[in-house]
């Protein structure tokens, strides 16, 4: 069977709340963007046969302030991925406004600690990143964590093997492709700047596309054994 789930990762919605990096701040796309791709989702879903999810990276505050209201609306379910230094300090989301999420029924999951590259990690640093982080996470939010987005999608199988050590149910990657809904390693696409769901959502469900997905999907199976 061919892959035929969506997952798209927000960044940042809106005029950021803190300053940031020209990279990240193309990342930050315009609350009307966001809100017609809400909107559009079920008709694309319809219209394509497919599974469209929503996830947000990096915890900011426009996830609470724009991007929950939206798929509360929906009746939508969404994954909102935080790190866990991040948590309170200004721009981002508190503990109380995580425990809401969680509370309207979506997923609160770890993005890590400090927003590195864990390629990079020794020892110390992935129980940083991988063990650290979710406790407080948790403690934050009073619910177990059983989900991690890799930052920058940057991974290699010694990663994808001390996420697997770690216990981690699913993990989400910057990995572009379509996903089986209930597969350990998901990809997704990243909106920027510039998105148009009705132009730019589609073109991901063709033929070509889906059979890409399904082959890589089993070629990573093979090669990192996920």
């Amino acid at each position: 069977m061919l892959a035929k789930t969506q997952v798209l990762t927000f960044h940042g919605i809106g005029v950021p709340a803190v300053p940031v990096s020209p990279e990240e701040s193309h990342y930050f796309v315009p609350i009307e963007t966001y809100q017609r791709t809400i909107e559009r989702l079920p008709a694309l879903e319809q219209k394509h046969g497919v599974k469209l999810e929503i996830t947000f990276d990096d915890g900011n505050l426009s996830d609470y302030e724009v991007g929950l209201p939206a798929l509360v609306e929906a009746g939508r379910p969404g994954r909102f991925f935080v790190l866990a230094a991040r948590i309170g300090a200004k721009g981002y989301l508190t503990a109380e406004q995580m425990r809401e999420i969680v509370s309207s029924g979506s997923v609160i999951g770890s993005h890590g600690h400090d927003h590195v590259d864990w390629r990079k990690l020794d020892a110390a640093g992935f129980q940083r990143e991988l063990y650290d982080a979710r406790k407080k996470i948790e403690d934050a939010v009073g619910a177990a964590v059983t989900e991690a987005a890799i930052p920058f999608g940057a991974l290699d199988a010694n990663v994808l093997h001390r996420l697997k050590e770690a216990g981690y149910g699913r993990v989400f990657t910057s990995t572009p492709g379509l996903a089986y809904q209930t597969a350990w390693f998901c990809p997704r696409f990243s909106p920027a700047n510039g998105f148009d769901p009705d132009r730019d959502i589609p073109p991901m469900f063709s033929a070509k596309k889906r059979l890409k997905s399904s082959l890589y999907a089993f070629a990573r199976r093979a090669k990192f054994r996920i």
